[in-house]
């Protein structure tokens, strides 16, 4: 039998949010991670796959459940596992051979094993002749393999990947990408057993994993195991490839809607902010009412196959599928079983004029997306109009990291604007209403 090296029994976590109610950022979560496999941890950005991460790596524990490494109760941070964030997080004051070896400090060993773990590390990344390199002397897709480097000097057992390659352009992704599938193809991490990809990515997940877990969000769960049957190295453009990811894309789009924490939490007290949880993507409001106008005009007549639609607009599935969330999010389309269909209000919007749609847009921002609503009632309600954004910035990273809170503010700001519904000035970053003169 295939040894286990971490499960997860049950696992559960909140975050305090008043006296009166917790966040459930993911909820009866069970899984074990098994040595010789790369796992794939599948679900949209926000979904509290970074602090599952943070609880399988024993640096923060579930408030219900139980972690076990090898068999045995994780009651700390764990020796054997290592993990490489989103961005690079390099010391800027440190270069890069001094970044990788930090994390060797804590460890007792000599200077020689220190030296010679740090060597090896730099080697297998491919960074030979940056070892003097200050961070900010690297690319993005440098300082991501000096990271790589720094947590495989530690020689862990497990590796988790937290959305390693999101930040990172296309080619130098792919590129980093191949180069480590092809050192754990070919054996050359030495004392790694397993890797764990946390990842938005449909195509990703099925390039690198063996098997892969799909995971909900508001709260986050385990909702479907998948086997990869594709041997290393996979062709993303082979038919039978192309069959599989549409297939998950499916499983993805027949999960139920993501419904905003102050519709599932109870108990908070009217002068409370609202819980405000969901990360936007990245997308200018433009692109959403362009995808729309495609969906409803000939030959789709308001409905589209996701894989064909992407292929029709040059786009990849994963991108397209945010769109999609987008719009689900705001009730002017619906993804079901690999599809995308406009709404009855979705058809509206395309079919008025401006400002119809600009109504339309602001009644959606207000009634779906909690953080609009909030913005825009404590505007109304004071004398000035005016309010600042860190308070609201400071409440998106109670449920998510800070680039993903400053990335949902940014795209907020811009739907707002759209709408209407108020403006943002960044030299004080502070939020307003347009008042008459």
């Amino acid at each position: 039998m295939t040894r286990t090296l971490l499960s997860l029994q049950n696992c559960r976590q909140t975050y305090l949010k008043d006296s009166n109610a917790d966040l459930v950022v993911f909820d009866q979560v069970s899984f074990d991670v098994r040595a010789g496999e790369i796992l794939g941890l599948l679900g949209r950005s926000g979904s509290g796959k970074s602090s599952l991460l943070r609880v399988m790596s024993g640096l923060m524990p579930p408030v219900e459940g139980k972690v076990f490494w090898q068999g045995k109760p994780v009651n700390g941070p764990l020796d054997g596992v290592a993990t490489v964030f989103q961005s690079g997080a390099l010391f800027p004051w440190l270069t890069l051979r001094q970044n990788v070896l930090l994390g060797l400090e804590v460890r007792r060993l000599s200077r020689a094993d220190r030296e010679s773990q740090a060597s090896a590390a730099i080697a297998v990344m491919g960074l030979e002749g940056y070892e003097n390199a200050y961070p900010k002397e690297l690319s993005e897709a440098l300082s991501q393999r000096a990271s790589l480097a720094r947590a495989l000097a530690l020689q862990p057992s497990l590796l988790l990947l937290d959305e390693p390659f999101s930040a990172l352009d296309v080619l130098s992704a792919e590129n980093l990408r191949t180069d480590l599938i092809e050192l754990w193809a070919e054996k050359r991490l030495s004392s790694l057993h397993a890797m764990l990809l946390a990842t938005h990515g449909i195509e990703e997940a099925v390039l690198m994993c063996d098997r892969i877990l799909i995971f909900s969000s508001s709260p986050g769960r385990v909702t479907h195991e998948i086997n990869v049957p594709f041997p290393h190295p996979r062709n993303r453009e082979d038919a039978d490839f192309r069959r599989f990811v549409d297939q998950i894309y499916t499983l993805m789009t027949r999960r139920a809607p993501i419904v905003s924490e102050a519709e599932t939490t109870v108990g908070l007290s009217p002068a409370a902010l609202p819980p405000l949880s969901i990360v936007l993507p990245d997308l200018p409001v433009e692109v959403l009412v362009g995808l729309m106008e495609v969906l409803n005009g000939a030959p789709l007549s308001g409905r589209a196959d996701l894989p064909e639609l992407a292929q029709r607009l040059q786009m990849t599935l994963d991108d397209l599928l945010s769109l999609g969330e987008s719009l689900q999010l705001l009730e002017l389309a619906e993804l079901e079983d690999g599809d995308i269909l406009l709404t009855d209000e979705g058809r509206l919007f395309v079919e008025g004029d401006a400002d119809a749609r600009r109504d339309i847009m602001r009644t959606a921002l207000l009634h779906y997306l909690p953080l609009l609503r909030a913005i825009r009632s404590t505007l109304d309600e004071r004398s000035n109009h005016v309010v600042d954004a860190n308070r609201f910035r400071k409440a998106l990273e109670e449920s998510m990291s800070p680039d993903y809170a400053q990335q949902t503010l940014t795209t907020a700001i811009g739907w707002a604007r759209y709408a209407e519904l108020f403006d943002y000035d960044e030299e004080s970053d502070r939020f307003h209403l347009e008042t008459e003169e």
